[in-house]
């Protein structure tokens, strides 16, 4: 397995399609809820493939200059429980940490709330909703 940073259109591409299978068709977020105007041309993301197969995948964006925002982070269903999830975020919060970031935060379903627990992440708001899921505010020192 190989891991990507950027924003070439290839790596774009096989991010929104892993996110579109995730999201849209096990979810069941319509695609204008989860392809939103952050998903630039100049945006980059973390993509995983096993040979051409995307796996894992995460937006990479700042909340500000020293707290990285993991975004739309998601694993291909097959590849869960895997580990390979938490390899991709941990390699994203050392890229930001080496980049002058000291926090993380993100924006988790509430049924990834032990995962992200799992990854030295600790609550930080109330359940609330967003996309019509719950979710809770989640953060970790880098």
């Amino acid at each position: 397995m190989n891991v990507f940073f950027g924003n070439e259109t290839w790596i774009q591409a096989a991010s929104f399609t892993l996110r579109y299978e995730v999201f849209v068709l096990e979810q069941n977020i319509p695609p204008e809820w989860e392809f939103d105007v952050l998903d630039t041309s100049q945006r980059n993301y973390f993509l995983l493939l096993d040979d051409q197969i995307p796996v894992a995948t995460l937006r990479y964006q700042l909340k500000n200059e020293t707290c990285f925002q993991p975004d739309r982070f998601c694993v291909a269903k097959a590849y869960r429980k895997q580990g390979i999830g938490r390899s991709l975020l941990f390699k994203a919060e050392q890229f930001a940490k080496n980049n002058g970031c000291c926090l993380s935060y993100l924006v988790a379903e509430l049924t990834a709330q032990s995962f992200y627990e799992l990854c030295g992440y600790n609550s930080c708001t109330s359940p609330f909703e967003e996309d019509g899921i719950l979710c809770i505010g989640m953060e970790k020192i880098l």
